[in-house]
Order: structure tokens, then sequence, then C-alpha cells
């Protein structure tokens, strides 16, 4: 083979090849269908019910082109959200009496008027908003699909959802730590519970009758996965309990357990994994058996896909790798325990579980799971009531705990989000509504923080001398404190009106207000002797330059540095510097 490149040959196209195949049509004419979602799932369509007749089946199109092939519906909860969400029009043409008979009899007065109906009903702005979204999504793709079926002022009114002004959600408030304690502490107990239960395999039977037909029950679920009540290993069993005066209230549960993990094992799984991850539930719900990759230093990666992300949906994250309670050894642990399910039941989902006589993959709704689990262990929230536990707060609580660890940096905090996404949704959010009050309240007393003032009694009272004393400051202004003439430096080279590392730039009389300075009532002479010359400057300057030049620095000693000093330390202070006045430098405009 010779390293010359062989000669390519000349490409030419006809207009033939530039026009665009006409897509395939509506293959459905009726009004009750079924939707394939892209990421899965069907959802079951019924507007046989609604009137009129032309307006419902152009409706339906368009609901099956945005659930296609390439439309922005791709999630099973989302198509059956517009489905359930579009009668809502019909209802508003049923109630009002508007004569359309098609999409090409609306106009734009009937989506002003339905906005108003919908409030008129009591919807809030944010429900409100969430309907009239998908209905004018829906018209949108009627028109687009029609455009000769659509009048211009429709047109025009579909540019825009709403002319009101969007009223943004209130966030959805995070979990306590009481309440994330309680949580976090039964879904562990229950996890190791869960696992203790089926590896150790069918429990012993001391009756040995009883313990031949449960046996072989056992050995059927052990071949098919299931035993079903018409199979005669069933009825077996039951007839033997029977005989011997048990009760069988959870017969099939309890024969599954031993096997299977059941639907009442997916809630503590699912409760502890967004709690230690923060995943969004809807991603724990989505893991897949192969879901783990790049262990290392007693971590794991978790790669989970997040619909809603769209352009970037296949995601991960790094987690705690170990025992059945953190999170890498949790998804180890149900991937072990659900081998036995998937070589019966096959899916890539990570839940497989036994529920209503059926081996079952995936998880949808599991409400009445979650509050017989929450009842079970007597899970209270702050008011001791019974708690109704919402899943997609758990990941806020975690984001709480979070925010809290990371001291509110950003840059740490915002994990999978943008910094605006994560401050927004996740840190604005009541619970910690008190922490950046507390945060705001303190940043403000820092800046606006004067001096230490340390009130010794009179003995502690240097009165030779206002000056600056060679001999070490009281042990009060800090080891590392240099004596300046109104109070004691903990920070010259620190100071805060100046770069770190230089001297101090402010005036004297700015250690007044520092927040560097200790004031000590051996510094009270000085300090008397130079308020006595603030005052004298009064007789020569107007009042307002007074005010602008020493009214702050006055305030500050007359309200604040010497009411923290008592009576006599004062009186002691002002003998002294009659004594013996301070000898120490001032500018020529503060020299007596």
């Amino acid at each position: 083979m010779s390293g010359r490149p062989r000669r390519g040959r000349r490409v030419g196209f006809t207009a033939a090849d530039g026009a665009r195949s006409d897509e395939p049509g509506d293959q459905v004419a009726g009004l009750r269908f079924t939707i394939i979602a892209q990421d899965g799932g069907a959802v079951l369509v019924d507007y046989t019910a609604f009137r009129p007749r032309r307006l419902a089946l152009a409706f339906a199109r368009a609901l099956r082109r945005l659930a296609g092939s390439g439309g922005p519906l791709g999630v099973r909860t989302t198509v059956k959200a517009y489905a359930v969400t579009l009668p809502r029009f019909f209802q508003y043409l049923a109630a009002t009496d508007e004569p359309v008979a098609g999409p090409e009899e609306l106009r734009g007065r009937h989506v002003d008027a339905f906005e108003a109906w919908l409030a008129a009903q009591g919807l809030s702005r944010v429900h409100l908003f969430t309907v009239l979204v998908k209905v004018v999504c829906a018209l949108r793709q009627i028109a687009a699909d029609a455009p000769q079926a659509v009048a211009p002022d429709l047109r025009e009114r579909l540019r825009y959802i709403s002319a009101q002004p969007y009223e943004r959600p209130q966030p959805r408030d995070t979990l306590s730590p009481f309440v994330a304690h309680q949580l976090r502490d039964a879904a562990r107990a229950d996890i190791v519970s869960l696992v203790r239960r089926v590896l150790a395999g069918p429990p012993a039977e001391a009756d040995p009758g009883l313990g031949k037909v449960l046996a072989a029950a056992h050995a059927v679920i052990a071949a098919r996965g299931v035993l079903t009540q018409e199979d005669p290993e069933w009825m077996r069993l039951y007839g033997a309990r029977w005989r011997r005066g048990l009760q069988s209230p959870q017969l099939s549960h309890d024969l599954h357990a031993a096997h299977h993990l059941t639907a009442a094992d997916v809630a503590p799984c699912l409760v502890l994994l967004s709690l230690e991850t923060g995943l969004e539930i809807e991603c724990c719900k989505g893991l897949v058996v192969d879901c783990l990759r790049n262990a290392s230093g007693g971590t794991v990666e978790i790669a989970y896909v997040k619909r809603r992300a769209r352009g970037a949906e296949h995601k991960t994250i790094r987690v705690r790798d170990g025992g059945s309670t953190t999170p890498g050894g949790l998804i180890r642990r149900l991937v072990e325990l659900t081998a036995a399910a998937r070589r019966r039941h096959p899916s890539d989902s990570l839940w497989v579980y036994y529920r209503s006589g059926a081996l079952t993959a995936g998880v949808r709704h599991p409400r009445e799971t979650i509050d017989a689990w929450t009842a079970r262990h007597g899970i209270v929230d702050d008011q001791g009531r019974p708690l109704r536990l919402v899943l997609s707060s758990l990941r806020k609580t975690h984001k709480a705990l979070w925010y809290l660890k990371t001291e509110g940096r950003m840059a740490r905090f915002a994990v999978g989000h943008t910094a605006e996404v994560a401050a927004r949704h996740y840190a604005d959010i009541p619970a910690l509504r008190p922490l950046h009050e507390a945060t705001v309240a303190d940043a403000l007393e820092e800046a606006l923080a004067g001096p230490r003032l340390v009130a010794l009694d009179a003995a502690a009272l240097d009165a030779t001398s206002g000056a600056p004393d060679p001999s070490p400051p009281p042990h009060d202004a800090g080891p590392s404190a240099q004596d300046l003439w109104l109070a004691s430096c903990n920070g010259f080279y620190a100071s805060p009106f100046g770069e770190a590392g230089s001297p101090c730039p402010t005036p004297f009389w700015g250690c007044l207000k520092c927040r560097n300075a200790v004031i000590t009532a051996r510094k009270l002479p000085a300090i008397l002797g130079f308020l006595a010359f603030v005052e004298a400057e009064r007789a020569g300057l107007a009042v307002g330059d007074w005010a602008a030049k020493f009214g702050e620095v006055h305030a500050r000693i007359t309200r604040h540095i010497l009411p923290a000093f008592s009576d006599a330390v004062v009186e002691q202070a002002r003998a002294a510097l009659t004594d013996r006045p301070p000898v120490a430098y001032l500018p020529p405009e503060a020299r007596g």
C-alpha cells in the first residue's frame, strides 16, 4: 500500500436530493388511544366524551405529536400531566357555552377568557400558569400542524403564555433535622433487617407436617419466582394452617418476603438513598443495576439519568461506598437481593420486587407504601403530628445539610447545578432564612464594630502618664498588641482600613471605631484630653464643619466609651489628666 492518497470522485446533487420527505401521517384517528412515552411507559388517553369532536380530535393529534419521537414530552409522567390537563379547556367551553365547533373558530379572546375562568375557579397564579402553559402548548402544535386552520389573532395570542406577571413558585421547604434523624434511623434499621431476612432464606418450621407443605411452597417460589393462590402448593399450605387454627392475613407476602424484596422494602431504601446522596427522587427510581462505576478510596460513582436536564441528561455523582447503609453499599446489596427476582422478571431496573401477587420492576408513586412505613415507625413532624412524607423534600433536606457544611460557599455547594439555580432553589428556602438573617446581622455588627472596651478597676489605672507606655500592654489587649495613643492595637498590620501587611493608614482617632483596638482605663486620660480638644474646636468651626469632622468621634467617646467605665475610674482619669497632661506627639491641629 502506497502512502499516496487515492484520488477522490466528484459528487453531484440534484434538486430532488434537497427535497424533504413527507413525514408519515398520524395513524390514529380516534379519541381513545395509548401513547408510548419516549423514555418508556404507556399512557391511556380517552377524549371520547369531549365536545366539540373536531376540536377534541385536534387536541388529541397535538398531544400525540408532542409526545412522539423528537417531541418535548419524553417522560410518561409529563405525558400524563398533559393528558389530564387539556380537558380543562373543554370544561371551560362547556361552562361558558362558547359557539366553537373546531380549531378554526378559536380566537385569542378564548385563551384570555380561559385564563380568567381558571382564576375564577380559585387557582393560584402558580397553579394557573401550569395549566395555561399546557393548553397554549397544545394550541401551538395545532397551529404548526395546520397553519391555515388557525385565525391570525389566535396565532398572535399564542406568542406568549399570559399577559399577567409571572409569579415564581414558593420553594419547597426542607425537613427539620429532628424529622430527618427519625427517617434516617428508621430506614437504616429496616435495611439491616431486610438484608438479614432475605439472606437467611425461609425460616424453619417446628411442626413437621406444616413444615413439609411450607417447604413445597418455598420450592415453587424458588423455581418460578411467584406462588399464586391457584397453585396446589398454596391450597395445601392454606388448608394446613386453617386446620391448625392459624391466621393467614399476609401469607403470600410473608412467603415471598423470604425470597425477594417487597413493596414495603422499597420505601426505606428510597428514603435513605435520597437522604444520603441528594439525588432527585425520580433519579433514584430510575437507577439501573450497573449504575456503580469507578470505585476508589471508599467512594464510588453513581451514574444516573436526569430527564429534566435537556442536553445533559446523563450524570454521575461520587458517594460513600462501604456497608449496606452507605449509598454505594446499599446499591450493591439491592443488586444482590434482587438477582433471583430479576432472573424470573428480566429488567435492568435496580428495583425488582414482589407486589400484589407478581414481580414488579420500577417504582411509580408509592404513596400508600410511604404512609404505611412512616405510620409503622411512628414518625412525627415538629408539631408532634403524624408525618406525611413528600419524597421530593428529601433532596432539599440533604442540600440544606450540605449548605451548612460548606458554610454557604456556592462553589462547593452547587453540585449538579449552576450557582444561580442552587441559590434560588436550594439555598433560598424558609428553613435557611433564619441562618441568612443571622449572618447578615453578624456582618453588619462586624462592619460597625468598634473597639473592645475592658473596664478594669481603678487600681489598674496608670495615673502617671497618658503617653504611650514602653512596657508591654496588659493581657487584655492580646499577646501581639501594639500600644498606641488612644488605645492598644491587636492588628496594626491587619487594619480593616487598609491592605493586609501594611501599616494602618487611618488617623489616630480612627482607633476609637476600629475593631482591632482595645481600650482600658489606662487610656482614659489620653481619651479625655482628646475629647477636650474636640470640644474646644467648636469655637473655631461652623456647626456643620465641626459635625462633619468631629461629630462621629465625639459621639463614640461620650456615648460608648466613657459609659463603659465606672464614674470613679473616669474621675480618677480626669485627675491624672490635670496633674500630668499627655506628652504624646500630636499633629499641629491637635496640640493644645
